[in-house]
C-alpha cells in the first residue's frame, strides 16, 4: 500500500512537512518536541538521510556537468572528422552512473519523506512539559459545579428511566460503544446541533458548511491524521476512503492546493457532522453510556488566518466554544494541554471540560487547537500577501461543541429529585417549548 503523502510530487514534498532548514538548525528543539509528544521519529536518521540526499544531488550534478563537457568534446571531434569512439563509450558509462545515482536518490528521498512525515509540530513556547492529563493546567473556570440536594444519578440510569437513551438496542444494532437516542433525547440532540450552528453563524461570524463524511487518504494526510492514526480510523478498504473522526478533516481541506488572496482572510467555517472513531483499547467504566462512543455528533469550527493573527484567533476561537457552555449554563474549566497531551499536529490546545455530577468527573467536550502552518504545509494551503509574496496560512479548529458528552452533562446537571430533567432555557425554542423531560411533562 502506498504510504500517506506519497501522492505528492517529489518537488512539492519539501514544503509539505516541517521545514528541513529548521530541523537542520534546531535538531535539539525537534528532538524535544518528539520526546514531549511521546512520538517516535528519529532525528539522527532523518539528518543522515538529508545529508545523503544532498551528497547524491551534488554528485549527480557534477556528473551531469561532466557529461555536458564530454558531449561538446564528442561533437567537436565529429565535426573535425576525428575518432570519438573512446569518448562515446566513456559518456555511455557516465550515463549509467548518473542513472544509478538517480535511482539511489529516489530511494533516499522516499526514505527521507517517510521520516519527515513522522515529525510532529513543535509545541508553542508557553505549552508546559508533561506526560499526561495530570500535567495539564487550569487556565480559568466558569460557574460552580452544582451541589444537588439529592444523590446524583448517572446519565445511563436517568436516560433509561426516561426512555431517551437505549444502549442495549444500539449494541444489538451496531455493537458495543454505540448510542441510540429516543424521543426527547433525540430531539435534544437535534436541538443542540441547531442551537450551536445558529450561534456560530449569527454571533460569531462563521459560514456554515455541510461536508462529506467520507474522505480520501490525501485529505486525512492533510490535517495530520495519517500516517500516525490510521489504525484508529474506520476505513472502507475497497475504496480507500475514511469515515471522518471530525469535521476538521474535510473542512480544513476545502482549500487544499489553493492560493488564497490576502483579502480573503480570515475565513471562518462551522460544520455539523457525525464523527467516527474506533477508540481502540478503550474499555470499562471509562466507556460506559455516552462517555466514549464510536459515533457521535459534533459542531466544528475551522479558521484560516494570517500568521501574525493566529494566536489572537486561537483565544477568540476558544471563547466561541465557551459561549456555548455558558448559554447552556454548564459549569466548565479551560485546560491548557501539556506537551504529552498535544495532538501530533497541534502547536497549542485548550480543552474545555464540563462537570458531570452523575459520573463525578470533569469531561472534555471541546478541544481548540492552533496548528500554525503545519496543516497548511501538508495540504498546500497558501495565500498571496499584500506584498506579493506567497505564504502558508495558519489553520485552527475547535469543537463548538461535541456531543454526546454535552447531552450527558445536560441530563446530569439538570436532573431533578423526581428523576425528571429540566430542558435548558436556550434549547426550549428548538424543542417545541418543552421545559422538562419526564415528571409529568
Amino acid at each position: 500500500m502506498v504510504e500517506s503523502g506519497a501522492f505528492l510530487p517529489l518537488d512539492e514534498r519539501a514544503a509539505a512537512v516541517l521545514d528541513m532548514n529548521f530541523i537542520r538548525e534546531n535538531p535539539d528543539v525537534v528532538r524535544e518536541a518528539i520526546r514531549g509528544k511521546n512520538e517516535k521519529a528519529d532525528v539522527d536518521a532523518l539528518l543522515a538521510l538529508d545529508g545523503e540526499r544532498r551528497r547524491l544531488v551534488a554528485e549527480a550534478e557534477a556528473k551531469r556537468a561532466e557529461q555536458n563537457r564530454a558531449s561538446k568534446e564528442i561533437a567537436e571531434k565529429k565535426k573535425a572528422r576525428q575518432d570519438a569512439t573512446a569518448q562515446v563509450e566513456a559518456m555511455r558509462a557516465l550515463g549509467q552512473e548518473i542513472k544509478a545515482l538517480q535511482d539511489k536518490l529516489r530511494e533516499v528521498e522516499e526514505a527521507l519523506w517517510q521520516a519527515q512525515i513522522r515529525v510532529p509540530n513543535i509545541p508553542a513556547k508557553d505549552v508546559q512539559p508533561g506526560r499526561d492529563a495530570a500535567d495539564n493546567v487550569v487556565v480559568r473556570s466558569w460557574g460552580e459545579p452544582r451541589k444537588l440536594p439529592f444523590e446524583a444519578k448517572a446519565h445511563w440510569d436517568l436516560g433509561k428511566a426516561l426512555d431517551i437513551f437505549d444502549f442495549d438496542r444500539a449494541s444489538r444494532i451496531s455493537g458495543s460503544h454505540f448510542a441510540l437516542f429516543k424521543g426527547a433525547g433525540a430531539r435534544m440532540e437535534r436541538a443542540l446541533i441547531n442551537f450551536m450552528l445558529d450561534l456560530h453563524m449569527t454571533e460569531h461570524g462563521f459560514k456554515e458548511i455541510w461536508p462529506p463524511s467520507l474522505v480520501n487518504r490525501e485529505t486525512m494526510f492533510g490535517t495530520g491524521q495519517l500516517p500516525k492514526l490510521e489504525e484508529d480510523m474506520y476505513r472502507l478498504r475497497d475504496d480507500d476512503l475514511f469515515m471522518i473522526p471530525t469535521a476538521e478533516v474535510p473542512v480544513t481541506n476545502l482549500h487544499a492546493g489553493e492560493t488564497l488572496r490576502a483579502e480573503d482572510l480570515p475565513i471562518f467555517y462551522a460544520a455539523y457532522t457525525p464523527c467516527f472513531r474506533r477508540e481502540a483499547g478503550s474499555f470499562g467504566r471509562e466507556t460506559r453510556g455516552l462517555l466514549r462512543v464510536h459515533q457521535f455528533d459534533k459542531v466544528e469550527m475551522v479558521k484560516f488566518v494570517r500568521p501574525e493573527t493566529s494566536w489572537d484567533e486561537h483565544e477568540s476561537l476558544t471563547r466561541c466554544a465557551e459561549t456555548v457552555l455558558q448559554k447552556l449554563d454548564l459549569p466548565y474549566r479551560v485546560m491548557r494541554l501539556c506537551t504529552g497531551e498535544l495532538s501530533f499536529a497541534a502547536a497549542k490546545c485548550y480543552d474545555l471540560e464540563v462537570w458531570s455530577p452523575g459520573v463525578g468527573r470533569w469531561l472534555e467536550v471541546s478541544s481548540c487547537s492552533n496548528f500554525l502552518d503545519f496543516q497548511a504545509r501538508r495540504a498546500n494551503i497558501r495565500f498571496r500577501d499584500t506584498d506579493g509574496k506567497v505564504k502558508f496560512v495558519h489553520t485552527l479548529n475547535g469543537s463548538g461543541v461535541a456531543m454526546a458528552r454535552t447531552i450527558l452533562a445536560i441530563v446530569e446537571n439538570y436532573q431533578q429529585a423526581d428523576g425528571s430533567v429540566v430542558v435548558p432555557p436556550v434549547l426550549r425554542s428548538y424543542m417545541g417549548g418543552l421545559e422538562r423531560i419526564g415528571g409529568g411533562a
